[in-house]
C-alpha cells in the first residue's frame, strides 16, 4: 500500500513479499527513512544502497530510478516527507531564513541518526495507518518541523532549501551522458539542464549533430547491444535497464538499428 495522493506531504509506503521498482522526477526536496527492507537508488550514473534505519535527504530536480526490496518473507516500509516550494517559501518569510550563497553539496545526503531525527520520525507513526493524513494543518506543521530539524542538524542545507530559482544552465553534454537512460520527456531534460525547450533542442543538435530523441534511442540501443552480446544478459532483463518502457518497442527499435532481433544477437 502507498498513501501517495497528490495532496499528501507525508507518504507511507508498504510492500509485502514483492519488490517495487520504478523511476520518477524528484520535483521537491525529500526527507525519508527506511523502516524495513532495503532500497537501491540510481541518480545519474551513481548507484546508492540503503537499509532499514537509513535516513536520506534528496535535493529537488533530479531524475531517479529505485528498487524497493522486501526482506525475506517480510515487508518493505518507508516514510517520506515532501518539502514543497510553497511551504518552504512561507517558512523563509516567517523565520527570516534566506539563501546567502550557492549550495555546493551533494544531491543526496545520508543523514547521521540523532535524537531529533529519531524522535521526529517516531512522531509520524499516525501516518503509517493514515490517521493523520486528512489533517492538512497538522501535516504542514510536521513538514515545517522537518525543515527546522534539518537546519539544526545540517545548517549548510539552508542555501539549498531556500533557493527558489529554476535550475541553472549546466553542461548539456555531461548532463545527457549521465541521464539518457531515464524515461523523462524532452521538456523535462530541458528544464533540468536550465534551458527552454527551444534552446535545449538548438544546443543539443549543435553538440551532438542529431536530434535529442534519436540520440537518446541510439545510446540506449548501444548499451543494450553490449549487455546482450558481450555480457550475455537476457533481453527481458535489459530493455528496462537501458530506458525502454516496452519490450516490443525495444525489439522493434533494436532490429531496425542492428538488422536483427535482440534475441538473435
Amino acid at each position: 500500500m502507498e498513501n501517495n495522493n497528490e495532496q499528501s506531504r507525508i507518504l507511507y509506503s508498504c510492500y509485502s513479499n514483492i519488490n517495487k521498482e520504478g523511476e520518477h522526477l524528484i520535483r521537491e526536496h525529500v526527507l525519508s527513512i527506511i523502516l524495513a527492507g532495503s532500497q537501491i537508488v540510481h541518480l545519474g550514473d551513481t548507484v546508492y544502497e540503503f537499509n532499514a534505519g537509513d535516513i536520506r535527504f534528496f535535493r529537488k530536480n533530479q531524475l531517479s530510478k529505485f528498487i524497493k526490496q522486501c526482506p525475506p518473507d517480510g515487508v518493505f516500509k518507508s516514510l517520506t516527507v515532501l518539502m514543497d516550494k510553497e511551504t518552504l517559501h512561507q517558512f523563509s518569510i516567517n523565520h527570516k531564513q534566506y539563501m546567502d550563497s550557492n549550495y555546493n553539496g551533494d544531491s543526496l545526503l545520508l543523514l547521521r541518526p540523532n535524537e531529533l531525527l529519531n524522535k521526529y520520525f517516531e512522531s509520524l507513526s499516525p501516518y503509517i495507518e493514515g490517521a493523520g493524513c486528512s489533517n492538512d494543518m497538522l501535516t504542514k506543521l510536521k513538514v515545517n518541523e522537518a525543515v527546522m530539524i534539518l537546519l539544526e542538524t545540517n545548517p549548510e542545507l539552508k542555501n539549498l532549501l531556500f533557493d527558489f530559482s529554476d535550475p541553472g544552465k549546466i553542461d548539456l553534454e555531461m548532463f545527457m551522458n549521465r541521464n539518457y537512460k531515464f524515461n523523462a520527456d524532452i521538456s523535462q531534460f530541458a528544464y533540468l539542464s536550465g534551458r527552454s525547450l527551444a534552446s535545449f533542442k538548438r544546443d543539443f543538435e549543435h553538440i551532438f549533430n542529431i536530434s535529442p530523441n534519436r540520440w537518446i534511442q541510439k545510446q540506449r540501443l548501444k548499451d543494450a547491444y553490449v549487455l546482450i552480446k558481450e555480457k550475455g544478459h537476457k533481453v527481458s532483463d535489459v530493455y528496462m535497464d537501458v530506458g525502454f518502457k516496452d519490450l516490443s518497442h525495444f525489439s522493434f527499435a533494436f532490429k531496425k538499428e542492428y538488422g536483427t532481433a535482440p534475441t538473435k544477437v
